[in-house]
């Protein structure tokens, strides 16, 4: 139980109805969830408002409201909270609730297109094998230290960070890696959050059914920057163009990592294989598993954010050559027919370009390369097309399939990404518009130092077509009829 005016501690009120001394037993944006004594906060998001909901949480034991909107019908025994934006004061309130558990460990916030999930994952491993117990929000799971727990989101809501942020600190945690997307910023899910550290990863086409332009996708992402504070730092990936626009603004310490332009932090590529890569950092070689030229990028955002938050360098760099890959990211195997599969989360016009640019600086081209990718659907249509004509230009055959169609019908999307395909590249199209059977062709198709590349749905273990999801895993399907040819 907490007193009420403790919980709005730091929360913008427009209008205050009632007492702010009473005790609340717990805090809900859910009605569904609501108790005696509880506070129900009403939000508007993107599909549901809310506000509708008032009266079933008051039925249900509501006794103080957080709205943006005053409902007609009050009661005297309830204490309605008027503020300028619920999801806003739901990221103070969460921290107020759970005594502000972010300051009392390091978080570090990664954002960008790509690379986010690898970046915060890989920080983890380093930091975790360096002897410091560390914590993970990721698009894959939630680590309290090897605990592990599920997520549905890239950024969870706010409630539940602190939740878990909480948890951390109980067990005596000193870090937290957190994958930020753009929604979750939009939405404030990471209100009231204080960052040791932010890191920008890159920025290219994504989310733009949600942010509608570039412009609004990127000054998205600024915001998390924009919040820092002067004891933090923001590191930036300088060779892209908008890592400098990130940092305006910020109070936070800047610092900047690169390959090519003048940065902080630099690094060179040596040698590229499918063995893995030899890289040059701060004039020391380093070899790691990692594969291209987008890992050299997290590796290096990896080794100026360990260095920056006090370990030593060449400690890191000997953690970095024992890290391996992220589940679902240029995970690769060699059947014993001698054809490499890789799979990898490659969803966006950018990520696919990279994975493909990577396969063919590495290949002899004496093989072929077969990518097997699709688009998802109810998202961003506008990649679709560039999709296709980057699968197309970059492979010797492609594959285009079904990913998670969601309530569309996939061949609808699929002729999306065929309308991108240039005349001279259509020759090397098929349609198969089963997922599963478009990975069996390419296995059929596939002879011996043929590379198979499997593109879109990376570690996920289920598709969803109209709002069901069943198990469906790339990495198991493309392994198992592999080995069923090798028999």
């Amino acid at each position: 139980m907490k007193v009420l005016k403790d919980i709005l501690y730091g929360v913008s009120i427009d209008q205050l109805q009632g007492s702010t001394l009473k005790e609340v037993q717990g805090v809900y944006f859910d009605s569904r969830k609501v108790g005696a004594q509880s506070l129900f906060v009403a939000t508007k998001g993107v599909q549901v408002n809310g506000h509708i909901f008032i009266e079933t949480a008051i039925e249900k034991g509501a006794t103080v409201v957080v709205c943006e909107d005053l409902p007609g019908l009050t009661h005297a025994e309830v204490t309605y909270v008027v503020v300028p934006n619920s999801q806003e004061a739901l990221g103070v309130m969460a921290a107020n609730w759970f005594d502000h558990p972010s300051k009392k460990l390091k978080l570090i916030g990664v954002t960008g297109t790509n690379g986010k999930t690898t970046v915060t994952s890989l920080l983890y491993a380093l930091f975790t094998k360096a002897g410091y117990p560390s914590g993970l929000i990721s698009t894959i799971k939630i680590l309290v230290g090897e605990k592990a727990y599920e997520t549905a989101h890239t950024t969870p809501d706010v409630w539940t960070i602190n939740a878990y942020l909480q948890e951390m600190v109980s067990e005596g945690l000193s870090h937290c890696f957190m994958e930020v997307s753009s929604h979750g910023i939009a939405q404030m899910r990471i209100k009231g959050l204080t960052f040791e550290g932010a890191i920008f990863t890159n920025l290219s086409q994504d989310h733009l059914d949600y942010h509608k332009t570039f412009a609004n996708y990127r000054d998205t992402k600024k915001l998390l920057f924009d919040g820092l504070s002067p004891t933090a730092f923001a590191l930036v990936n300088s060779d892209d163009k908008n890592g400098l626009f990130m940092l305006q603004n910020t109070k936070a310490k800047k610092m900047s990592y690169g390959l090519k332009g003048v940065a902080d932090f630099k690094a060179q590529i040596l040698e590229n294989q499918f063995s893995g890569q030899l890289l040059k950092i701060d004039q020391q070689e380093v070899w790691t598993t990692l594969l291209g030229q987008f890992n050299a990028y997290n590796i290096l955002a990896i080794y100026a954010t360990a260095t920056l938050l006090g370990l030593n360098t060449l400690e890191v760099l000997q953690h970095i050559s024992t890290l391996e890959n992220v589940a679902g990211r240029f995970q690769y195997f060699i059947s014993k027919n001698q054809i490499t599969a890789i799979v990898d989360y490659a969803h966006t016009p950018d990520a696919l370009d990279n994975i493909l640019e990577t396969i063919g600086q590495i290949r002899t081209k004496n093989e072929k390369l077969i990518t097997v990718v699709g688009c998802g659907g109810d998202r961003d249509q506008g990649k679709r097309p560039l999709m296709g004509a980057i699968a197309a230009e970059k492979s010797d055959t492609v594959i285009l399939t079904s990913d998670n169609p969601r309530s569309e019908t996939p061949i609808a999307i699929i002729e999306q990404m065929e309308a991108g395909v240039s005349p001279v590249d259509i020759k090397k199209v098929l349609v198969v518009e089963n997922r599963k059977q478009a990975i069996k062709t390419a296995c059929m198709m596939a002879t011996p130092k043929d590379i198979i590349l499997i593109a879109g749905k990376g570690h996920e273990k289920y598709q969803d077509i109209k709002g069901v999801k069943t198990p469906f895993d790339d990495y198991e399907i493309v392994k198992n009829h592999l080995d069923l040819l090798d028999h």
